[in-house]
């Protein structure tokens, strides 16, 4: 099984569509490890992954340097912040942030592809006019 959950991760994470928390949500609900432990095991994960993520998407100039310097910097100033805050909650606690989390997320998704097949619509809908 943990086979499978870093393969499934791996894609997730490659694809740049968050393969971390595909990987803490099946660490904790189909291997029963706590939140915390899970969250511990992703931040190993994340290292490997996204350095052959980083050289894929930068052999393929898919990255301006520029601006993942500026977000390197303050995402390591947010995740001193983040994991500080983190070891000091309550698991129970921070499972329902993660939910939440994930929850909105999903919503953001749902909104976008609404957004997209709607905006296509009318652009097919023009064309036809044409």
């Amino acid at each position: 099984m943990e086979i499978l959950m870093g393969i499934l991760s791996g894609i997730f994470s490659g694809a740049g569509m968050g393969g971390g928390t595909i990987l803490i949500l099946l660490l904790t609900i189909v291997e029963g490890i706590d939140q915390h432990v899970a969250q511990g095991a992703n931040l190993i994960f994340f290292i490997p992954t996204s350095l052959v993520a980083i050289l894929v998407n930068y052999k393929n100039k898919n990255i301006d340097l520029k601006l993942a310097f500026y977000i390197s910097i303050f995402g390591i100033i947010g995740a001193v912040i983040g994991a500080n805050i983190s070891t000091n909650i309550n698991v129970n606690i921070l499972r329902k942030y993660f939910g939440i989390f994930l929850f909105i997320i999903t919503i953001y998704e749902i909104y976008s592809i609404i957004r997209k097949y709607k905006k296509e619509k009318i652009n097919n809908n023009k064309k036809k006019e044409r």
